[in-house]
């Protein structure tokens, strides 16, 4: 007997449960008529619109991309490029790096003065052995970040591996949420690096973790490569 989608859902974790009950569709649904996966693929999109009419808040969001895994900058930039497609400003400031210049620093040039992006680094710490000036250099670029955390023209601030700042014990994670509530309410703040600290994750609205499962470097002697990771 086919199982019938129409029982008025209205509260929200309820329309979650409901969604997830219905499913993705495709060959993941159990039904195997086309006029049945019709059926639940229409009401699939009754309680999506649902989900979507009902979650309306808008706010600047703290967003934390961290773990092991290869690509917590690539996410943050990707949102550098959305928010400047909309004609919005952004500022990028690198903790730790600095000590090249990577591909997207260059070809996100062509945004003028809506991307404001500083490298306030001077590298890893095997490199640069020097605590002092390190902890000078993150000093300098928190500095920087607090400024335009504090600027309402920027629509995203991203801080790129503050989270390595934090690990090292150069950067307070009191002074670091500290500075997230200088924000104006729809400002929002990507911080990446590993090792995100339990109050960060538990101060963010999004935490992506990403995961190492096999990487060229570690596995096949390969160096970094121009456009994969710089």
């Amino acid at each position: 007997m086919p199982t019938v989608w129409n029982t008025p859902v209205q509260d929200p974790s309820a329309l979650d449960q409901t969604a997830a009950e219905l499913g993705m569709g495709g060959d993941l649904a159990p039904e195997a008529s086309a006029d049945a996966y019709q059926r639940r693929m229409a009401r699939r999109k009754e309680v999506q619109q649902q989900r979507v009419g009902e979650r309306n808040l808008e706010k600047g969001l703290v967003l934390v991309f961290t773990g092991d895994g290869k690509g917590k900058t690539t996410a943050a930039l990707g949102l550098v490029l959305r928010t400047l497609g909309h004609g919005e400003q952004v500022a990028v400031v690198q903790f730790i790096k600095g000590g090249w210049h990577p591909g997207e620093a260059k070809a996100l040039q062509l945004f003028g003065d809506a991307l404001h992006w500083h490298a306030l680094g001077e590298g890893f710490t095997w490199e640069t052995q020097d605590r002092d000036r390190d902890r000078e250099l993150v000093q300098q670029a928190w500095k920087r970040s607090c400024d335009y955390l504090a600027d309402a023209s920027r629509k995203l601030v991203v801080l790129d591996e503050v989270n390595v700042a934090l690990k090292l014990g150069y950067l307070a994670v009191d002074d670091l949420l500290m500075g997230l509530s200088l924000r104006p309410p729809l400002t929002h703040v990507a911080l990446t690096g590993r090792g995100a600290p339990p109050a960060l994750l538990e101060r963010a609205d999004l935490v992506t973790e990403m995961k190492l499962v096999r990487h060229p470097f570690r596995e096949q002697g390969v160096k970094a490569q121009a456009g994969i990771e710089f």
